[in-house]
């Protein structure tokens, strides 16, 4: 991968801005406005309601919610920088941690001041990461212990139930809710999972109140799919996806997968999108962790579908009897599909499936292997069905269904 990119106006402040060589240092940082006096609690949860900040790891819950539960909830309480990003096409939260670790410790520090966390944690799997963040940490030692927890990267094991039970010494899998952590978290104490990306931005809008509302709006984006290298970008709330694929070098793509593989595929009138929660929800997608692969003309949805549940599939963690037999049946069918050997009754299941399989897993990945089959068969069904008839040509020569061509490496 190459290319980090702004689309933020000038003037305002940003997350991809030049850091030295090696990464954000404390001098760099605190050059910037960095670990400012922070105000009261009320006023900091008052100023993120106010910016609009909502989560950054897929969800997109309002922070400002999250804090408030944490700050009310009785007894001691636990904060985490969730820095494991199970998405093949994200490479933000890596990124971050190599590259402005003092940023991610800043809002770290104050999301446990807002809700009087005694412990932080930050979790990873990254060994750079880990370097970046432990120099840090001693460049200034923070005023309650933080921890930094090593996991196994996985899909799943960014899931803030397997962050807990990771962090608890258990491995890093997802567990049945509730208890949700903000009720019974870390060591039992009600417990916060941020990603890294809400901490920073958190951190921002914090030395900078008067740019609160942009910063809280601005996205950080892994751009990625055909020949042409993968871009991280940084851009404002409301840009159109057609303006993110001309930045990317990308505007001659036919589709998108958008969000990660949580989004499902998007085709005509992908381009008239704009990055927007709610927009794209209502579209039947989902910004998600911000990741967007762009199919060129030439790579086939079948196939991207069927390399995108076939990764999910290799993906479970095995814990739920239906999501290993319903991924592993949803790719099965897909690249039969894309091998032109499907039929009418396999589409016909793949519907079946796409709608009854959705809320039936632990975690979001079954969830995500349903969507990419459901988006695919509303949005391109003329390519299913010529599917039905006779092999791909596109299929043929793309990659076995594991995800390699949808992975990308952090810059």
């Amino acid at each position: 991968m190459t290319g980090i990119r702004s689309l933020t106006p000038p003037g305002q402040p940003r997350l991809l801005s030049p850091q030295p060589p090696r990464g954000e240092d404390l001098a760099s940082y605190l050059a910037t406005g960095g670990y400012p006096t922070a105000p009261g609690p009320e006023h900091l949860l008052e100023r993120v309601a106010t910016a609009g900040l909502r989560g950054r790891g897929g969800a997109g819950f309002p922070t400002a919610v999250k804090l408030r539960t944490l700050r009310d909830a009785p007894g001691d309480t636990v904060v985490v920088a969730n820095g494991e990003e199970g998405e093949p096409g994200s490479v933000k939260d890596r990124w971050l941690l190599r590259h402005r670790p003092h940023t991610v410790l800043d809002g770290l520090r104050l999301a446990a001041m807002t809700t009087g966390a005694v412990r932080g944690y930050v979790y990873l799997s990254d060994p750079h990461a880990a370097d970046a963040v432990r120099r840090a940490l001693s460049e200034r030692p923070p005023a309650v212990p933080v921890d930094i927890v090593p996991t196994e990267h996985a899909y799943v094991a960014g899931e803030e139930s397997a962050v807990v039970r990771r962090i608890d010494g258990g491995p890093a899998l997802p567990t049945a809710k509730p208890p949700r952590p903000f009720e019974r978290g870390v060591g039992g104490a009600p417990t916060l999972v941020a990603n890294v990306e809400t901490l920073a931005r958190l951190a921002l809008l914090t030395a900078h109140p008067g740019a609160a509302g942009a910063v809280a709006s601005g996205h950080l984006l892994t751009l990625s799919g055909g020949p042409e290298p993968s871009v991280l970008v940084e851009a404002p709330a409301g840009t159109l996806l057609k303006t993110l694929a001309d930045h990317a070098d990308r505007s001659g793509s036919a589709a998108v997968l958008l969000g990660g593989l949580f989004g499902g595929l998007y085709g005509d009138g992908w381009a008239d999108l704009r990055l927007d929660h709610d927009e794209l929800a209502a579209a039947g997608g989902a910004l998600g962790c911000g990741a967007i692969h762009f199919l060129p003309p030439g790579d086939c949805p079948v196939g991207a579908a069927a390399d995108a549940a076939g990764y999910l599939a290799a993906q479970s963690a095995r814990q739920c009897g239906v999501c290993v037999s319903g991924t592993q049946a949803l790719a099965g069918t897909l690249a039969a599909l894309s091998r032109g050997d499907g039929s009418e009754e396999d589409t016909e299941r793949l519907r079946r499936w796409s709608l009854g399989l959705t809320g039936r897993g632990a975690c979001g990945l079954l969830d995500a292997a349903a969507h990419v089959a459901a988006t695919l068969l509303r949005h391109f069904p003329e390519r299913v069905g010529a599917h039905q008839d006779a092999p791909c040509p596109s299929c043929a020569d793309a990659p076995s269904h594991d995800g390699s061509r949808l992975t990308v490496t952090v810059p």
